[in-house]
Parts: C-alpha cells; sequence; structure tokens
C-alpha cells in the first residue's frame, strides 16, 4: 500500500532525475560532436538533416545517460533530505532506512526494464540509424563554396579560380576554369565576367560566362596536336554536383549484421549460427588436412597410445637411396599443403571466435546498462544520506567519481574479454563485483548513522588531537 512517505520521496526524486537526465544527455551528445567536429565543418548540412542525427545519436546515448541520471539524482535526493532533517525526522519516528529507500528503489527496477527495453528494442534501430549517417557525412565531400582569388579543385577534372564576387554571389568576375581531360592534355577557359547559378534540374551548377576565350588542345601529343582557341562573347558551362553534400544516402541494410544494431533476440539466432559454423570446422580439419594422409584412414582405435619401437634403425634406412628425393619433394609437397589447409582452417576459426565474441559482448552489455541503475541506486541512496548535502555541487562530485569507476572498470573488463584474458561473465560484469560491495558497505554505513563523510566529524576529531593547540579568544 502506498503511504504518503513514499509520494512524498517519489515526488523528492522524479523532479531532480528528470532534469539531471535530460543534463546528461546533452553532456554525452555535446561530447560526441566535439569528436566529430572536425567531420561536420564545410559539408552544407541541413538543419533538418542534422537535428535527425542529433536525435538517433540521442537515443543510442539514452541506457549510458539513465545510469548516471540514476545515481545523480538519488544523491540529491537523499542529500536534500538529509540537509532539511527530514531524515532524521523520520527515523526518530521509526522508520528505517531501507523502508524509506523501498519505493525508489521500486522506482529504479522500473527505470533499469526501461533502460532494457530501450537497449533492446530502440538502441539498434538508433545505432544503425546514426552509423550510416555517420558514415555518409564523414565521407561526404565539402559543400561548395567558391572564394575569391583561390583556386577550388573539390570537383573531379576542374580547377576553378574567381577573382571578385558580387554581394549577391551571383555575378562573378575574372574566371579561370582549368579541365583537364587526361595526364597530357588540359584546357582552359578564361572569362572577364558571367554569372553563376544552380540550374533548374537542382542537380547542375551553371557558369554563364561572357566576354572570354576557350583554349584546347586535340589530338595525340607530342606528334598530332592541334591547339584551338575559341572567343566568345557567351558561353555556359554545367558542373555536376550531384556527388556534393548527402544527395545519396547508404542503406541502413550495410550496416544491419553488425552487433550493435541487433536485439538480444537476434543475438541469440547469430551466436547459434557461428557456433554451428564453428563445430563445422573440425570436420573440414579431417577432410582438407588429413585427407593428405593416407595412413589416417587405416589407424586402429587406439592410435593414440603411443607404441614401443620395434627397432632403433631409423626409418630412412629402409629407403633406397635412389627414392630418398622423390620421398623429399612428395613429402614437402604435402606438408606445404596441409600448412596451407590448416592456415585457412585457422584463420576462419579466429574470424568465427572474433565475430562470437563481439556478439556476446552486446548480449551482456544490454544487461549490464540496466542493472547499473539498480546498482548505482544501491550507492547513491545510501551516499546521499551519509553526506547530507543537496544541491549539484557535492552530489555531482560523487557521481562523476563513481561513474568514472563503473566506465572505466567497464571498459577494462570489456578489453580483456577481447583479449581473450578474462572470461565472459567476470570480464562484462566487472564493475559489478568492484561496486556493489561498496553499495552494501554504504547501506550499512548509512543505516548506523556512519560519520564516514561528515565534515564536522574529521574536523571535531582532529581538534582532539593533543598537538592541536585550542586558541582562546
Amino acid at each position: 500500500m502506498i503511504k504518503k512517505l513514499d509520494i512524498l520521496v517519489i515526488k523528492a526524486f522524479v523532479g531532480p532525475f528528470i532534469a539531471t537526465f535530460f543534463i546528461t544527455l546533452l553532456v554525452l551528445v555535446m561530447q560526441f560532436f566535439w569528436l566529430y567536429i572536425d567531420d561536420f565543418v564545410g559539408k552544407g548540412l541541413g538543419v533538418g538533416l542534422i537535428l535527425e542525427f542529433i536525435l538517433y545519436q540521442s537515443a543510442s546515448l539514452v541506457p549510458l545517460a539513465l545510469p548516471l541520471a540514476v545515481l545523480l539524482s538519488s544523491l540529491m535526493t537523499f542529500g536534500n533530505l538529509g540537509e532539511s532533517y527530514e531524515l532524521v525526522a523520520i527515523k526518530s519516528a521509526g522508520i528505517s532506512l531501507l523502508r524509506f529507500m523501498q519505493p525508489l528503489f521500486i522506482v529504479s527496477l522500473f527505470i533499469s526494464g526501461v533502460a532494457f527495453l530501450f537497449s533492446n528494442y530502440i538502441i539498434p534501430v538508433s545505432n544503425l540509424k546514426s552509423r550510416t549517417m555517420l558514415s555518409d557525412i564523414v565521407y561526404a565531400k565539402p559543400s561548395f563554396d567558391l572564394k575569391e582569388g583561390v583556386f577550388y579543385d573539390k570537383i573531379p577534372g576542374f580547377s576553378i579560380k574567381i577573382g571578385k564576387k558580387e554581394a549577391n554571389d551571383s555575378v562573378i568576375r575574372d574566371i579561370i576554369i582549368y579541365e583537364q581531360k587526361d595526364a597530357l592534355q588540359d584546357n582552359f577557359i578564361i572569362a572577364t565576367d558571367g554569372i553563376m547559378r544552380i540550374a533548374a534540374n537542382k542537380r547542375d551548377l551553371e557558369f554563364i560566362l561572357k566576354n572570354g576565350w576557350r583554349y584546347e588542345e586535340r589530338g595525340t601529343p607530342p606528334a598530332n596536336t592541334d591547339y584551338i582557341r575559341l572567343g566568345f562573347k557567351e558561353y555556359t558551362k554545367s558542373f555536376d554536383l550531384s556527388s556534393f553534400g548527402l544527395q545519396q544516402r547508404t542503406a541502413d541494410s550495410v550496416n544491419k549484421n553488425n552487433a550493435r544494431m541487433l536485439s538480444m533476440r537476434q543475438l541469440n539466432v547469430a551466436i547459434d549460427s557461428i557456433r554451428k559454423t564453428a563445430a563445422k570446422i573440425g570436420g573440414r580439419v579431417r577432410i582438407e588436412v588429413l585427407g593428405f594422409m593416407p595412413i589416417t584412414n587405416n589407424l586402429d582405435s587406439n592410435w593414440k597410445v603411443t607404441a614401443k619401437p620395434v627397432s632403433k634403425k631409423s626409418f630412412a634406412t629402409f629407403i633406397p637411396d635412389s627414392s630418398k628425393t622423390i620421398i623429399k619433394q612428395r613429402a614437402g609437397s604435402k606438408i606445404a599443403s596441409m600448412r596451407v589447409a590448416n592456415e585457412a582452417n585457422l584463420s576462419i576459426y579466429k574470424d568465427q571466435a572474433k565475430a562470437l565474441r563481439s556478439y556476446r559482448i552486446e548480449w551482456h552489455k544490454k544487461l549490464t546498462l540496466s542493472f547499473a541503475c539498480i546498482m548505482f541506486f544501491i550507492i547513491g541512496a545510501p551516499l546521499g544520506s551519509i553526506i547530507r548535502k543537496g544541491g549539484l555541487g557535492t552530489p555531482m562530485i560523487f557521481a562523476i567519481g563513481f561513474f568514472m569507476v563503473f566506465y572505466f572498470t567497464s571498459t577494462t573488463g570489456e578489453k580483456f574479454v577481447k583479449a581473450e584474458s578474462w572470461g565472459m561473465v567476470s570480464g562484462m560484469w566487472f564493475p559489478f563485483m568492484v561496486l556493489t560491495p561498496i553499495g552494501i558497505f554504504l547501506t550499512n554505513k548509512a543505516m548506523h548513522d556512519s560519520q564516514v563523510f561528515n565534515k564536522d566529524f574529521y574536523t571535531r576529531l582532529i581538534k582532539k588531537l593533543p598537538f592541536i593547540k585550542k586558541h582562546r579568544v
């Protein structure tokens, strides 16, 4: 049964949680753009395209922002209640800290479930969309921007220089256009003035040039070359701009097999498929490698048992001298073939093992990021009641510290899993092995009104030291 006290603590938690969640999400998105800002500048991206990318990228960062928001908001909530002595009043009424934490623990379970559903169903789609868009943006050519007195060479086969542009950017003067047909011939156009505009098909850029000359080379240099000079009063030159910007978007199916783009059910199917493929490698080895050794077809069931040598003489002593060269050549040829087959199967096995690890890592991530919400609440709630400081100052310091521990331990565990130094469970759940005992310790201290993080406690302790003199006023 929900009581007024439960409603009180839930209301005190919801406001800071919403605020900290969006602040955290904004910081994570800004951090991402800080890393890729150079790839976004000069690409002529529209506002709609940028907003679409921000939407997909924000969605992919939600599972990372939720645990941090739970940690910070629980610290703020219990810190505010402790600073205003409401926790003291609740404890004096005979209500334990665990009972007071119960409604928010249920809320954390709900947030954890939402984080899992979001990570399982929405994150794969957002990762797929953002990954495809990011690739298109990174590899897109810079937007078409002609500057005065500078050769522009981003259009394949052309180099354009404009002496001056009028205020409206349409009227241009002193134009030079170099056109390279092949490595030996260059054609160029010179005009005193002209007009630059987008063609009616929206894919071409038109230069309507006036009062100029066109110089052209024809033939096969150096023997048969004609030099042509053509004067004109008006000449139209078109440039295809369809390759610029993001006119053609890459299909999402290009990245659909990436582990980060799959749900848990799809990951289970992929993991099962990889294991079946890896199980077939042993059969391929028996066929492709042992097939070069006919003797293996006649081995007894106990062939692995080391047999006693029947003679101390070397096998080579039984081979005639006339046959040794041929036998060595045939043996060397079979050994080389066996080595090639072994290396091919080993390469396939390593690729399958690497793919299997990546799929299993993503499978565990969907669980660890959601369980992190519960773990951070177990840390934040008792820590807030111990430090008894509200606001953003002190809780932010503790939240950043614990989140950095979580981030570095998770990164370290994942790195060792990829290197096959740690097992999958121990590596992916390593942050919980480190932080969960801390949460239990803090909960125990908070239940017994510990002074571990109380500044006044240490101040009083220092003053009691014998070598600290008390100054009388």
